[in-house]
């Protein structure tokens, strides 16, 4: 299998605005020796963006230490933040250092800022404007040289408000503010970033998976409330059970999709069947239409035109031009019809996606894949 562990800054691919903002600000903020806090759902890579200061700041050179704050027990976070001395309480049998003094020349990243207790918080103040920690147990307090960057993904203005989160600390560590954007506000990055954990999560020997045109739209749509960790969960998921496969959403059972990607596929499978039906109904139609339009059902070329008869009739039906005697490209000219009605629908609902679906009668999954496909854009 491939190395899974790499610390390949994953949550900060991308060619999307909002990354390139991102980068911009980071390359900007990280000089500062000022306190960072990254805001965002879970799962946006905010460590990552914290990692990213870190590795282009001056304290390149010292470490970089991580502490979940909400992973660590309530009773044990003073002395993980902290240290403590030898004999301090029971069970400490040696001294220990505290991530504070292990990061000493360095960045310290505090993820999940907003579930550290009221008393904790006040002790973490004290630190922040007084640049010294006192371990547990220790008689004289140790100075320490350190760039805090903090993230969560609460509202901490409104946790302010509750009077769950000291305002006072709240303000010394939103010196420096990063929003990092959720996956569905940049989802021009889904297939850079599927491609990279198709490539990452390869078995040894074997192509990376990948998807069809449809699937692909499909992924793009999808809301991912999980954010990047999702995508990355889901690439395992697939990787694992569908190795070097050209991946159909329709293919996959409901169980391996998460709920969003569940309602997706049934649009695709009843897309599917509506054009198949449509394909055998429209054989027995084709003639006369066809006699209608002034075309005989033998016109040479005609079958082997790209698109499908339910489209043909389409175009024959709204009245196109008179077929010029060199002949015409039928799939173009219905192509440019589509392009048009298309068109038309997104200035008419302003750039909506959903209400251009609604006019157009079709799903938005479809609608999708022909703004891809003509190069269309929505709001």
């Amino acid at each position: 299998m491939a190395d899974r562990t790499t610390a390949t800054p994953v949550g900060l691919i991308g060619t999307s605005q909002a990354m390139a903002s991102i980068r911009r600000l980071i390359a900007a903020v990280a000089p500062s020796p000022a306190t960072v806090l990254v805001t965002g759902e879970s799962g946006t890579g905010k460590e990552l963006i914290a990692r990213a200061l870190h590795e282009q700041s001056d304290r390149a050179r010292g470490r970089f230490v991580a502490l979940n704050c909400g992973a660590i027990p309530k009773e044990l976070i003073e002395s993980e933040l902290f240290g403590h001395r030898k004999g301090s309480f029971t069970g400490a049998l040696v001294d220990r250092v505290g991530r504070f003094e292990l990061a000493h020349g360095g960045t310290l990243f505090l993820d999940e800022i907003g579930d550290l207790a009221l008393d904790m918080q006040v002790k973490l103040l004290r630190v922040l404007q007084e640049r010294v920690v006192d371990p547990v147990g220790a008689a004289q307090p140790v100075p320490v040289d350190v760039r805090v960057i903090a993230a969560t993904h609460r509202d901490l203005e409104a946790e302010v408000s509750a009077g769950r989160f000291r305002e006072d600390l709240y303000y010394r560590l939103n010196v420096l503010p990063i929003a990092s954007p959720p996956l569905r506000e940049r989802c021009d990055d889904i297939p850079e970033l599927l491609a990279f954990y198709a490539q990452r999560f390869a078995r040894s020997g074997t192509s990376p998976i990948s998807f069809r045109e449809d699937t692909l739209v499909a992924l793009q749509s999808y809301d991912w409330p999980g954010n990047v960790r999702e995508l990355s969960n889901l690439m395992d998921r697939f990787s694992t059970l569908f190795p070097a496969r050209l991946i159909a959403l329709q293919e996959i059972p409901d169980p391996l999709l998460p709920r969003g990607l569940r309602a997706s596929k049934a649009a695709l499978q009843a897309a599917q069947e509506y054009r198949d039906e449509s394909a055998e109904e429209s054989l027995g139609v084709m003639p006369d239409m066809m006699a209608l339009g002034g075309l005989e059902a033998s016109a040479p070329g005609l079958s082997e035109v790209e698109v499908s008869d339910v489209e043909a009739i389409v175009g024959l039906a709204q009245g196109m031009d008179i077929l010029p005697p060199e002949g015409t490209s039928l799939k173009d000219r219905v192509a440019e019809l589509e392009r048009r009605l298309i068109k038309q629908a997104l200035e008419r609902s302003a750039g909506n996606v959903s209400q251009t679906a609604r006019l157009l009668n079709m799903q938005r999954t479809t609608l999708f894949e022909k703004l891809n496909k003509y190069d269309l854009r929505a709001a």
